[in-house]
């Protein structure tokens, strides 16, 4: 038992008085004569044995009315250790796209806000964040609102980050007791396997579950095939239970252009699709209706008015290996020889190739040094027999140098598939493939990575910012790169690197980096717009086109027109990341020291039972009644 005001035990010492006074009650007997003695003796013992009873009952008493007066004053409890404590309370509430999914009629998310509001006490401070908002030092009256109209987010935090934020949250006072709560479904992809420690802080988890696991997903759109004419688009879909088939609708702008079913495998895999004209621009949406996750139900692309990449090539002859691969429909290439250059014209292109020049003259040097900074890209192809010193004042401005020539067959063996040029060009890591080889190659020196490799892991490629370095040339009197299929992707991946035009759609988190063919103003500025929401994204401005950058900016996937002034002159479509679509959770059993719950009521009945201080002052009160009635009844029953 403890006290609150313990000082006040001292008064006990007051029952000193009352044993002092019925102990040393001084009285004077006064003699009174009578005639019988006998009868007189018996009446005086009796009368003796019955005072003294009334005497020590009384004292008895009195202390115990005493003592229960000062015990209720001073006000004993029973409480736990851990109750006496100040407390702070951290909540974190996923409010991720995968808290779409049901239990009872209502999503996850619906669940926990009315849990919330119904169980955490509301006289209680504490601080609130989700994945993308936080709420610090409130009550849960200020927050309902808040809390009602939480929308759903793309972003979902793992176990390090909450437990890093919700670290920052708590105060540095090391006297309280710290309890961070969890209200998550939690997906597999939160937990990595090993997460800090949060050190003396209490970790409560509650588990939200759906009531079936049941989704169906659009997972991506691609061009299967196209021509002149039209273009045949495939849409790939999941699912995480096996079914036959599901309806899926494609949108032109609001306006149902198609219908069809996609079919699904075994591996609950589908596909289905949809041929469109080649020639139009198309504000695309997919569409499909399931019972589980609805933010995957819907897909955004488009497709705009495709700005041909200019390719320059400058070489010994017009006709090359080039014309196979910079086709008309996509790229629009210019050979040329040296002697018919004009130096005008690199300015407007937007790659430009060196193809095996014997050497390279000093206006030349100074043009492409001015096209690189401007944000041009630059291929170099060496001769043969090539002046390496005028080539190396050119490469020294990117840092790079060609060295000593070796001659002797070399594979070509090596490719970096996680080399942004090859980077989702191989479905799979490819260790047996037809090696091309070269006679002649340069020794290259630069900080860039090499992008292909040759056997003895001497750079073939050299890939950097803005330029593309050959050790070898390509004619067919070196080597027969020319014939080897790995030249397509190479120099396709070369020349659509050099102007990044706009994909089918981008995914929202991811960087994405797109170039529009405009020439602004030098205090011109481009814009994205949806409905009401417009965004300034970062952009450089640069010779005939304006390099923009998007990191973490938009949160609304959909369909954003690109305006300069009041004029829409492209379209960017974004959709949410499809990671959440894949409902796998985690066992919270089997992470060390958690608390494991399955409901925010049981947890909060919990951590009340745990912190109940039970007060005893009022049955000290209700005693000390008791005693004096009992005193009264005494001072009747003994006269």
């Amino acid at each position: 038992m403890q006290f609150k005001y313990p000082e006040l035990l001292w008064a006990l010492f007051l029952l000193l008085i009352p044993i002092i006074i019925h102990l040393f009650q001084l009285r004077r007997f006064k003699k009174t004569p009578f005639t019988n003695v006998k009868f007189l003796k018996k009446v005086v013992v009796e009368s003796r044995r019955s005072k003294a009873l009334k005497k020590w009952l009384l004292l008895f008493t009195r202390l115990a009315l005493l003592a229960a007066i000062v015990l209720a004053f001073a006000q004993p409890f029973f409480a736990k250790k851990e109750a006496l404590k100040q407390k702070e309370a951290v909540i974190y509430l996923d409010d991720s796209f995968s808290m779409q999914m049901k239990s009872e009629g209502t999503s996850l998310l619906q669940n926990a806000v009315q849990q919330l509001i119904q169980s955490v006490p509301k006289s209680q401070k504490f601080t609130l964040f989700t994945n993308t908002r936080t709420f610090r030092n409130t009550q849960i009256e200020d927050l309902q609102n808040d809390l009602l109209a939480l929308a759903y987010s793309g972003k979902q935090l793992s176990l390090d980050d909450i437990y890093l934020k919700a670290h920052s949250l708590f105060s540095s006072d090391g006297t309280t007791e710290k309890n961070l709560i969890v209200v998550s479904d939690f997906q597999e992809t939160m937990y990595s396997g090993e997460v800090d420690s949060l050190g003396p802080i209490n970790r409560h988890f509650v588990e939200l579950r759906p009531q079936t696991m049941e989704n169906i997903a659009i997972d991506s759109v691609f061009f299967r095939s196209f021509n002149d004419d039209h273009l045949n688009l495939t849409v790939s879909l999941s699912s995480t239970t096996e079914i036959e088939s599901t309806p899926v609708s494609l949108y032109n702008d609001q306006v149902l252009t198609a219908k069809s079913s996609a079919k699904f495998n075994t591996d609950k895999k589908g596909e289905v699709s949809f041929t469109i004209p080649a020639s139009e621009v198309f504000k695309g949406t997919l569409e499909i209706t399931d019972n589980g996750l609805s933010y995957d139900n819907r897909l955004y692309f488009n497709i705009d008015e495709k700005e041909k990449i200019k390719v320059l090539e400058i070489g010994p002859k017009n006709d090359s290996f080039l014309h196979r691969i910079y086709t008309e429909d996509e790229f629009e290439l210019t050979a040329v020889t040296l002697n018919a250059l004009n130096y005008g014209d690199i300015e407007k292109q937007h790659l430009v190739v060196l193809n095996e020049l014997p050497g390279i003259p000093s206006p030349l040097t100074a043009s492409l040094k001015a096209f690189i900074e401007d944000g041009g890209h630059l291929a170099i192809i060496p001769a043969g027999d090539a002046d390496v010193n005028s080539y190396n004042l050119l490469t020294s401005s990117f840092g790079a140098a060609f060295g000593e020539v070796n001659r002797g067959r070399k594979n070509i063996t090596h490719i970096s598939f996680e080399h942004p040029l090859f980077r989702n060009v191989f479905e799979k890591t490819i260790s047996n493939f037809q090696y091309p080889t070269s006679s002649v190659h340069y020794k290259l020196r630069s900080k860039a990575s090499a992008a292909l490799a040759f056997q003895d892991n001497e750079p073939f490629l050299v890939a950097g910012e803005g330029f593309y370095l050959f050790a070898s040339p390509l004619s067919a009197d070196y080597s027969n790169f020319q014939n080897a299929p790995l030249i397509v992707p190479t120099f396709y991946n070369i020349g659509t690197n050099s102007l990044k035009i706009p994909q089918l759609y981008y995914v929202l988190g991811r960087p994405a980096h797109i170039d529009v063919p405009i020439n602004l103003t030098q205090d011109g500025v481009l814009k994205v717009e949806k409905e009401n929401y417009e965004l300034i994204p970062l952009q450089e401005l640069l010779t005939h086109r304006v390099s923009m950058t998007f990191n973490d900016e938009l949160m609304e996937d959909g369909i954003y027109g690109i305006t300069d002034g009041k004029q829409i002159i492209g379209h960017l479509s974004f959709n949410h990341d499809r990671n959440e679509s894949d409902l796998g959770y985690l066992n919270v059993g089997d992470i060390v020291g958690v608390n494991h719950s399955t409901s925010l009521p049981s947890l909060f009945q919990s951590m009340e039972n745990d912190n109940r201080v039970t007060e005893l002052w009022k049955w000290f009160a209700i005693l000390a009644l008791i005693l004096l009635m009992v005193e009264i009844l005494i001072q009747k029953l003994f006269k």
